[in-house]
C-alpha cells in the first residue's frame, strides 16, 4: 500500500526530480527546513509548485476542520431541537394533567350537589310526620279546651266544622300528592325495564365465543386456567374491530402451543391461501421449542407466533402512514395532531419538521424479510438470546439493558438488546430499519418500488442488507435461502382478521 506523503514531502521530491542542489545540501547536512523556506528556495530556481499539492494543503489545514465545526455545530443544534421538544411535550402532559384534575373536580362537585338533594328529598316525608304530629297535638289541645270550659253551642259547631273542612282537605292534597307520586315511579319502571327485555336478543355471537375460549382453557391443565373460567376474560371492541388474544407470560410448553393452535384451526396453509391470520400475539417463546424432533414442526410453530406480531406492526405502521397523509394536507391542526406529528418525527428521527422525510421513512418491512432475519438471528426461536430477552432480531446495544455473548472479545463491550415482549423487539426492529443510516440504500429501493407501483417484496430488497451483519453479501445470500426453501414470499399480502371482538386473557 502506497505511503501517503505530507505536503511538505511533495515539496522535496519536486526539489529531487528538478535536481536543487541548495535543498539536496541541506538534506544531506540533516537541517531541517521549513515549508515556507522550502517553497521559497523553489521559486527562487524558478519552479513552479503544482495546484494539486497547494489543495491538498488547503484540505488538510483549513477545509477539514472547518467540515468538522460544521458537524459538531450540527450535532449542537439536534440537541438543542431534542430539548425543546421534550420541555414542550412536558408542558403538554402538564396541561393535560391539569385539565383532567379540573374536570375531576367538577364532577366530584356535581356529585356532591346531587348526593345533598338526595338527601332532601329523603327529609321531606320525615317533616310531613312532624307537621302532622304537631297538628294533631294541636287539635287535640283545642278539643280538651273546648271539653273543659263552657262554650257558645254555636261557636263549637263553627269549630267542629272548621276542623274537619281542614282535615278533609289537608287529606285530599295529601292523597293527590302520593297519587301523583305512585304515577311517576311507575313509569320509571317501565322505562328500566325496556333494555332488559332487549338484553337476551343481542350479541348472542359473544357467547359462542367465550365457550369456546372456556373449552381451549380446560384442554390446558397444567396452567391453572380453572380460575380463568370463574372470572370469564374481558370483551373490548378494538381499532378495526380485530380479535386479538394476547397470551401472558404462562411458560407456556410447545406442546400447549400446538394444541392451541389446532384449538383455534390456525393452519398455515390456510393463511397461504386465504392471506388471513389471527392475531394471536404470544410474549415469549416455550423454552422447549428446540426439544421437538421434527425440524419442520418447528420452523412452523416459530413462524405462527411471529407472524401475527410482524403483520400488526406492518398495518399499525400503514395506519400512521395514512394519518399522516392527511394531515400533511390540512392547512390548520389541532394540537393533539401536532402533538402526534412531534411524537413521530421524534421516533422516526427526522429532523427540521421534515414531513417529506417522515412518509418516506414511515413505511412497511416485507414480511418475509422480517420472518427471514428473526429464524436467522434467533435460531427459529431457541437461541439464548430469545429465550431470555426476547431479542428476535439480535440488535446490539452499548448503554441499554442487553445480554452478554458468551463468545464475545475481550476489547469490546456490546451486548444483545432485551426486550419485555417479542412484539417490543418486532417494533423496534422495524424502526430501526427505518431510521438508521447504515440501512438508506433499503429505504431507497423501497420507495423506488412504490413510486412506479410495483410490490415490495423481501427477494426484491434484501440485496440492501449488507450492512446488518458482519459477513455481507454472504449474509443475504442466507437470507434468501431462507425465504425460498421456506416459502416465505406467500405471507407477503398478510393481513389480520376483521370483524371479530378482542379478547385478551389475564394472567
Amino acid at each position: 500500500m502506497k505511503k501517503k506523503l505530507s505536503y511538505r514531502d511533495k515539496l522535496i521530491e519536486l526539489a529531487y526530480i528538478y535536481n536543487v542542489k541548495e535543498i539536496q545540501e541541506y538534506e544531506k547536512r540533516r537541517k531541517n527546513l521549513t515549508t515556507g523556506q522550502i517553497e521559497l528556495i523553489l521559486k527562487k530556481n524558478k519552479i513552479i509548485i503544482p495546484k494539486d499539492l497547494q489543495t491538498s494543503f488547503l484540505k488538510e489545514n483549513f477545509t477539514k476542520p472547518l467540515s468538522r465545526l460544521k458537524s459538531s455545530i450540527a450535532d449542537y443544534k439536534e440537541e438543542k431541537i431534542k430539548d425543546k421538544n421534550r420541555l414542550l411535550r412536558r408542558v403538554e402532559n402538564y396541561k393535560y394533567d391539569t385539565t383532567r384534575k379540573f374536570n375531576l373536580g367538577l364532577s366530584n362537585i356535581w356529585k356532591l350537589f346531587g348526593n345533598a338533594g338526595l338527601n332532601f328529598l329523603n327529609i321531606l316525608p320525615k317533616l310531613g310526620l312532624t307537621v302532622s304530629k304537631f297538628f294533631g297535638d294541636l287539635f287535640t289541645d283545642v278539643f280538651n279546651s273546648i271539653y273543659n270550659q263552657q262554650i257558645d253551642q254555636k261557636s263549637a259547631r263553627n269549630v267542629i266544622i272548621g276542623f274537619f273542612v281542614v282535615v278533609g282537605v289537608t287529606t285530599a292534597v295529601i292523597v293527590g300528592f302520593n297519587t301523583y307520586k305512585d304515577y311517576d315511579f311507575t313509569e320509571k319502571k317501565v322505562v328500566i325495564k325496556k333494555p332488559e327485555i332487549k338484553k337476551p336478543e343481542i350479541k348472542k355471537p359473544k357467547v359462542t365465543e367465550k365457550e369456546k375460549i372456556e373449552k381451549k382453557d380446560a384442554k390446558k391443565p397444567d396452567q391453572k386456567i380453572k380460575k380463568k373460567e370463574e372470572n370469564k376474560p374481558e370483551l373490548r371492541v378494538k381499532r378495526n374491530n380485530v380479535a386479538e388474544v394476547i397470551l401472558p407470560d404462562l411458560n407456556l410448553k410447545t406442546e400447549t402451543v400446538i394444541q392451541l393452535f389446532k384449538d383455534v384451526d390456525y393452519d398455515l396453509k390456510k393463511v397461504r391461501n386465504d392471506k388471513l391470520v389471527k392475531p394471536i400475539y404470544f410474549t415469549q417463546f416455550p423454552r422447549d421449542l428446540d426439544n421437538l424432533q421434527s425440524v419442520q414442526l418447528k420452523k412452523e410453530t416459530f413462524i405462527k407466533i411471529v407472524l401475527p406480531l410482524i403483520v400488526a406492526e406492518n398495518e399499525k405502521i400503514l395506519d400512521d402512514r395514512e394519518k399522516l397523509k392527511i394531515l400533511s394536507e390540512k392547512k390548520f391542526t389541532s394540537d393533539l395532531e401536532k402533538q402526534w406529528l412531534r411524537q413521530k418525527l421524534l421516533e422516526y428521527k427526522v429532523k427540521k419538521g421534515d414531513l417529506e422525510e417522515l412518509l418516506f421513512r414511515m413505511d412497511v418491512i416485507p414480511v418475509s424479510i422480517a420472518l427471514a432475519q428473526a429464524a436467522k438471528e434467533s435460531g427459529w426461536g431457541t437461541s439464548r438470546f430469545a429465550l431470555e430477552g426476547n431479542a428476535i432480531f439480535g440488535q446490539w446495544t452499548w448503554d441499554g439493558q442487553g445480554i452478554a455473548p458468551l463468545n464475545r472479545d475481550s476489547n469490546k463491550n456490546h451486548k444483545i438488546l432485551k426486550f419485555p415482549i417479542l412484539r417490543a423487539s418486532v417494533k423496534a426492529y422495524k424502526n430501526n430499519l427505518n431510521t438508521h443510516k447504515s440501512y438508506s440504500k433499503f429505504r431507497d429501493k423501497r420507495k423506488q418500488l412504490r413510486n412506479k407501483s410495483k410490490k415490495i417484496t423481501g427477494l426484491a430488497l434484501t440485496d440492501t442488507l449488507k450492512n446488518y451483519a458482519q459477513t455481507g453479501s454472504e449474509y443475504t445470500k442466507i437470507l434468501n435461502q431462507i425465504i425460498t426453501q421456506n416459502r416465505l414470499s406467500d405471507f407477503e399480502r398478510v393481513r389480520l382478521v376483521n370483524s371479530v371482538k378482542q379478547v385478551e386473557l389475564n394472567s
